[in-house]
């Protein structure tokens, strides 16, 4: 019963830190990364899709990405789409193919990305967290229910913190590979 309270708290700690990645990636840095633009809803048909799923997504160069749609009628839609997204990108078309150069990063940038990492990476904090309440309360309601000692209870609650600080020492290692990233030129 303890092990599955603690197994539960450990597979939504660990949702939350892939959560963190894939924010992370959208966070653009001075380097060409498909990431930054798979999830731009594109009107596909009345229907708002990521660009990943109606285009071939590349990188040509460390500033320049591809995007080559798989139906050619939707080069406008996509063009749209990225400029109406708050990305601050310009995208240029050759024929079928729609470039997007990466403009270089300026220090005002760079802090206000950092400023959005450290947002995403407290708020990662503040769900492990509220996993780490939830597993509590749950050893509480065991004990109240007398299925588990009191012993048993504080030994699960001084488990479920060392997880949750594994975890937010994780989370802190990926906002200082991501600050290093961004402040990096």
């Amino acid at each position: 019963m303890l092990n599955e309270i603690l197994e539960d708290a450990k597979v939504g700690m660990q949702k939350s830190l892939n959560a963190l990645d894939s924010n992370f990636k959208k966070i653009r840095t001075g380097r060409a990364n498909p990431s930054v633009v798979e999830d731009i809803k594109v009107d596909y048909y009345g229907n708002p899709t990521p660009l990943s799923q109606v285009a071939n997504i590349s990188v040509e160069d460390a500033k320049t990405l591809a995007i080559s749609p798989y139906e050619s009628d939707l080069v406008r839609e996509i063009e749209r789409s990225i400029m109406d997204s708050d990305l601050g990108i310009n995208p240029t078309t050759s024929g079928t193919t729609i470039r997007i150069i990466i403009p270089e990063l300026t220090e005002e940038t760079r802090r206000e990305l950092t400023k959005k990492a450290k947002s995403e990476a407290e708020n990662t904090k503040v769900s492990i967290r509220n996993v780490r309440r939830e597993g509590n309360s749950q050893l509480k309601e065991f004990l109240k229910e007398k299925e588990i000692s009191q012993d048993e209870e504080r030994q699960g609650e001084e488990e479920m913190q060392r997880l949750t600080d594994e975890f937010i020492s994780k989370v802190d290692e990926s906002l200082a590979l991501k600050e290093k990233d961004l402040l990096d030129f």
